[in-house]
């Protein structure tokens, strides 16, 4: 059964429909929000809400489109939701950054489903192969949320040199992350 007709009766209010839908897409989504949170209780609980912003809106959905993208959409909203809820914990700044890399990579044209968890897998080596100063400005601002202002005291340079560099930190990972995602879709030859 398409994700269309499943659709179509979970507008209807088919039950089965809707755990069908359910089924199929509840891992990647899950693995969208454990990539970006530290802890699994979080991911599993905002997957739940994912599921039931679905239920809830279901009749306003296109079925023109793909279900995966909107539900990814709703994650990324509620990603968004509780990183605002949780201002102060320390982890929120990795899921800030995924956020970053992720508008980085829409910015650049990525297909719909998205190389979510391709770019988590990949963003560690990326983040080890910048420079020094590019690598202990992101640790700061992303590992020990440090603001601009007293990552600049921290590596004796201005607020603005900072934001250049975490700039150009930015755009090395997003380069980085394009250019790993792309070999790891390059198909290995066959055997000879």
């Amino acid at each position: 059964m398409t994700d269309l007709s499943l659709i179509e009766r979970a507008i209807q209010g088919d039950t089965a429909a809707f755990e069908a839908i359910v089924e199929a897409h509840q891992q990647a989504i899950y693995g969208y929000l454990r990539a970006r949170l530290f802890q699994a209780s979080d991911a599993e609980d905002l997957t739940q809400e994912v599921f039931l912003r679905f239920y809830l809106a279901r009749a306003r959905f296109d079925t023109e489109n793909l279900v995966r993208p909107w539900l990814l959409g709703i994650a990324r909203n509620l990603l968004k939701e509780h990183a605002r809820k949780i201002k102060k914990r320390k982890e929120v700044a990795w899921t800030e950054l995924c956020l970053e890399l992720d508008d980085l990579m829409r910015g650049a044209g990525e297909s719909k489903d998205g190389p979510y968890e391709d770019v988590i897998r990949h963003l560690p080596q990326c983040i080890e192969s910048l420079g020094p100063s590019a690598r202990e400005a992101v640790n700061l601002r992303y590992r020990s949320n440090l603001r601009l202002a007293a990552i600049g005291r921290k590596l004796h340079r201005s607020e603005g040199a900072i934001k250049l560099l975490m700039y150009r930190a930015r755009q090395a990972l997003k380069h980085c992350l394009d250019r790993r995602i792309t070999q790891s879709e390059i198909p290995d030859p066959p055997p000879s």
